[in-house]
């Protein structure tokens, strides 16, 4: 396979000139993608622009900025993305984020709510950019797939309930999924829906998801059309009520910078983290996805540059933190794209409908733009892996669930931030408290191997040989020191030497190296030698810095476990005969 090194050039640049990929791109770009890319960007906007307005109407935003957080991301990320196709945008995974922070601290002020969230997106945005300068791009990949799909199911429930009221056509004034489903179920029940804008948000989200894998057919575009000209013609808005969009303010974004007060700045730092976790993570995500089709490599610490300039570019200029778009991309991609210039033209588009038709959408339903959230925010939700996951490791996925509850049920900040605590937890517990094997010589069997899965090994008698399967430091140097003792204790023979198989041994710090000194002068008093077999040349480094090293003697640093042995064997004449030196040896069953 020809796998390139970016669609940008090559990774290997030097300079600053590796900080601008679009640059880069437009030096070599080909002339013949520029049918494909233009053609592609026209197509794109008829896209962007419905659903740009309907995650700024999810994010509790006046729908006009929803494609201002489109135009200035687009040319920002075609500057400084590593992605050939990726389509960056507001996206339904941050809206109940922004809203969450925007909706209490705005208190019905809709310029304060465009500030607010604007100076969310300059947060996420600085906090990508420089995550990014310090390559920490694999930061995200710390949260495991199920922890992902807890807090994305959590995020997509709580979208799904942000949006039936407007779905039903009426209002509610309430906090929290839950809550809002007690007041949506009251209202319903008390005759507030209006059937009508029902009926016209069902066949909206209809005709999206029938057409949704159907690349050949826009289905938002088809959809929004629809509903927008029977709204139209039948004059619903007057007659039955209908909530419709209204006009557009005529021009372009501006500069301006978000300012908010000293209150609001804890909750707009925490929530423009949690923008910038949520969003890369998807944004790696799909960027991955994609450049495996193109057959590149895209460089994960780039990508978050480029997603936090698009970001502080929207904060910047009137608009809101923005993603990665796993359904507008598709379409990009279906309709030709070959290179940022996609995203460009359709940024262009975009602005010239603000400039020259600001009212072609007028009669768009509110309805139907909670029909687009909602069938972007139902592709959110992953059931199928997670049965999958349940089947094969079930304590994983109630991990998931727990995640999935804590959004649903403390709100979408705080759930974020029990997901990514349970990560930690999860990420710490293998190393915390780590499998472990006292291990012996199996008949017919090379190497040595746990005792528990081979009860009948042979153990060399004064001799054990214990495998530690994670690196040793603060959190489990005592738990180690505690087995060491016990497995000791419970050895069939006398000890005299005790080597630690450490090839997982992949690093030791200062409190670990400290544990290991008093565990080798414990053993040292019981007349015991510790040992070590297989270390890693750089975790021995760093125990010739901490001086075990000249404590435990260079003596009893073997290479590898058979070493160990045939020291020991040398050192103490014992009757044992190896089952090498009897039958030929048959291959391993398992590495355990």
């Amino acid at each position: 396979m020809n796998i390139k090194a970016s669609g940008h050039g090559s990774a290997k640049q030097i300079g600053w000139m590796r900080w601008l990929p679009g640059l880069l791109s437009l030096r070599a770009y080909a002339i013949a993608s520029l049918p494909h890319d233009i053609a592609a960007g026209i197509v794109l906007a008829t896209v962007l622009v419905p659903v740009g307005i309907a995650y700024a109407i999810a994010s509790g935003l006046p729908g006009i900025y929803g494609l201002y957080a489109t135009i200035v991301p687009l040319l920002a990320y075609a500057l400084f993305g590593p992605s050939r196709i990726l389509v960056l945008g507001p996206d339904s995974s941050l809206a109940a984020i922004i809203l969450g922070v925007v909706f209490p601290l705005a208190a019905g002020d809709p310029g304060r709510a465009v500030a607010l969230a604007a100076m969310m997106a300059v947060v996420s945005g600085t906090v990508c950019i420089l995550a990014g300068i310090g390559r920490l791009g694999f930061i995200t990949e710390l949260l495991s797939k199920p922890i992902r799909y807890g807090y994305m199911n959590g995020i997509a429930l709580t979208v799904l309930v942000s949006q039936l009221p407007k779905f039903f056509g009426f209002s509610i004034d309430a906090d929290g999924p839950l809550r809002r489903l007690w007041a949506l179920g009251k209202e319903i029940w008390h005759g507030g829906a209006n059937w009508v804008a029902f009926a016209i948000g069902v066949g909206t989200l209809a005709v999206i998801l029938l057409l949704k894998n159907n690349k050949r057919l826009p289905g938002v575009l088809i959809a929004v059309i629809g509903a927008t000209a029977i709204v139209d013609i039948f004059d619903l808005a007057a007659r039955a009520d209908v909530s419709v969009l209204g006009p557009l303010p005529q021009g372009l974004p501006a500069f301006a910078i978000p300012w908010i007060t000293a209150q609001d700045l804890f909750p707009i730092l925490i929530g423009g983290c949690a923008v910038a976790v949520v969003s890369f993570a998807d944004t790696s995500v799909l960027s991955r996805t994609y450049a495996a089709r193109t057959n590149q490599s895209v460089d994960p610490s780039q990508e978050m540059v480029g997603l936090g300039a698009a970001n502080l570019a929207a904060g910047l200029f009137q608009g809101f933190p923005i993603s990665s778009s796993a359904s507008r991309t598709p379409v990009a991609e279906a309709a030709g794209a070959r290179t940022q210039l996609t995203g460009v033209v359709g940024a262009i588009a975009v602005a010239l409908l603000l400039l020259l038709a600001p009212n072609l959408l007028h009669d768009l339903p509110s309805a139907t733009l909670a029909a687009v959230v909602i069938a972007s925010a139902l592709g959110l939700i992953e059931i199928a892996d997670l049965v999958r996951i349940y089947r094969v490791q079930p304590w994983e996925f109630w991990l998931s669930i727990v995640c999935f509850v804590g959004v649903a049920v403390l709100g979408v900040i705080p759930g974020i931030g029990l997901a990514i605590v349970i990560a930690i937890v999860e990420f710490l517990w293998d190393a915390w408290r780590p499998h472990y094997a006292v291990l012996g010589r199996e008949e017919g069997l090379k190497g040595y191997h746990d005792i528990t899965r081979y009860p009948d090994a042979r153990q060399i008698p004064g001799l054990v040989l214990f495998r530690w399967d994670a690196p040793l430091f603060f959190a489990n140097a005592e738990l180690f020191k505690e087995r060491v003792l016990e497995v000791i204790a419970a050895s069939p023979a006398p000890v005299r030497w005790f080597v630690v198989a450490a090839e997982p041994v992949t690093s030791v710090d200062v409190t670990a190296a400290d544990t290991l000194s008093e565990l080798d002068g414990l053993l040292q008093q019981s007349g015991i030698e510790l040992g070590f077999a297989e270390l890693k040349d750089p975790v021995k480094d760093k125990l010739k810095r901490f001086g075990l090293f000249a404590q435990v003697g260079e003596a009893f640093f073997f290479p590898t476990v058979g070493a160990a042995v045939s020291n020991y064997i040398e050192t103490y004449p014992i009757d044992w005969v190896d089952w090498e030196d009897r039958a030929p040896l048959k291959p391993a069953a398992d590495a355990s």
